[in-house]
């Protein structure tokens, strides 16, 4: 199992610049006083291999380094939310084949099954045999495979209900620290490898804009506003309860007239529902949702250097990069863009 952390120092991750921060003394019972963090600070990094199954993130590091930067959590409930979130085998099957490795791999094998068929194509016309036929065969190819993964990086830019929404249970805890939590996965050499972001983040100035904000598109826009809103959903099975006396009086009629000694279980009858991320309430209700749920995402992205370039006003000092607020006010809020990969 490999892990790393990563506290406080004076190294820089992209666009990101560390500094120190106050932190407890645990041995000498000590406070040492020095600057805060700013937003949008890498502030520690678990890693994992995702090839092997039977390995996880150092959770008693985790707890130790959370200690020593004064966050007081209880560990049974963040490490329990942390494991159904981005531990459980599904998860990582899921995780594994949306790796960038298995897109270089998808990659290849389409380029290769394009290349072959698009060439057999053209040996049946008369200028297949010349070798020009060979290089316009290889262009057309390999531009088609650079859009295919253009496409899938797009795609890749957008919330994922199956990783991003996960850790929003999770979040949801630690936002109340001035932490947000986010995964991503890099390649080493043949190895998968998950890391776990835990990135310092204020949420008072960015809650108190995006409370703002969407009180004046309650005003002005509102449908606009509940149709961006709707596209956050996922699907949930439920399972359907009967009427008590219903399903007594079926037993009775289902039941054999003879008994057979054979004890009958059925399945639960289960059903899809549709259930929204962010329902209807106060407009800072609403923030604190929108928040929560995308904080896993911006924290993706931010890592990556995938976000966009920030616009005047932002939350995050010394940088270039949005906010999470502005993150979610240019693509959330946005009428005119989709940025929800659903299941």
């Amino acid at each position: 199992m490999a892990h790393t952390s990563q506290t406080g120092g004076t190294e820089k991750n992209g666009s990101l610049s560390s500094i120190l921060y106050c932190k407890s003394d645990l041995k000498e019972g000590s406070l040492q006083w020095v600057r805060e963090p700013l937003n949008g600070q890498v502030l520690m990094v678990l890693s994992m291999d995702n090839n092997c199954s039977a390995t996880s993130f150092d959770m008693e590091l985790c707890a130790e380094k959370l200690q020593s930067l004064g966050i007081q959590v209880a560990a049974e409930q963040w490490r329990r939310l942390i494991q159904d979130a981005v531990l459980k085998p599904e998860v990582r099957r899921y995780m594994l084949y949306n790796s960038r490795a298995f897109q270089i791999a998808i990659a290849v094998v389409f380029y290769m099954s394009l290349w072959t068929n698009i060439y057999s194509t053209v040996q049946l016309c008369s200028f297949g045999r010349y070798w020009e036929a060979g290089v316009l065969v290889t262009l057309a190819a390999v531009a088609v495979t650079v859009i295919v993964i253009l496409v899938i990086d797009h795609r890749q830019r957008k919330i994922n209900m199956n990783t991003d929404v996960r850790l929003a249970a999770v979040n949801e805890i630690f936002i109340k620290h001035s932490l947000i939590l986010g995964i991503t996965d890099v390649l080493d050499g043949p190895h998968n490898i998950l890391q776990l972001w835990f990135v310092h983040f204020s949420p008072e100035r960015c809650l108190q804009s995006l409370s703002a904000h969407i009180m004046d598109l309650q005003r002005t826009r509102e449908p606009a506003l509940r149709h961006s809103l709707d596209e956050l959903c996922v699907v949930m099975e439920a399972v359907v309860s009967p009427d008590p006396g219903t399903e007594e009086e079926a037993s009775r009629e289902e039941s054999p007239l003879l008994s057979s000694g054979v004890n009958l279980n059925k399945e639960p009858v289960t059903c899809n529902e549709l259930l929204h991320l962010v329902p209807e309430g106060p407009p800072e209700a609403m923030a604190q949702q929108l928040l929560v749920i995308f904080s896993g995402c911006y924290v993706r992205l931010l890592v990556t250097g995938r976000l966009p370039r920030a616009v005047a006003g932002g939350h995050l000092e010394q940088s270039n990069v949005p906010c999470l607020c502005q993150f979610i006010q240019s693509s959330v809020l946005n009428a005119h863009r989709t940025w929800f990969m659903a299941r």
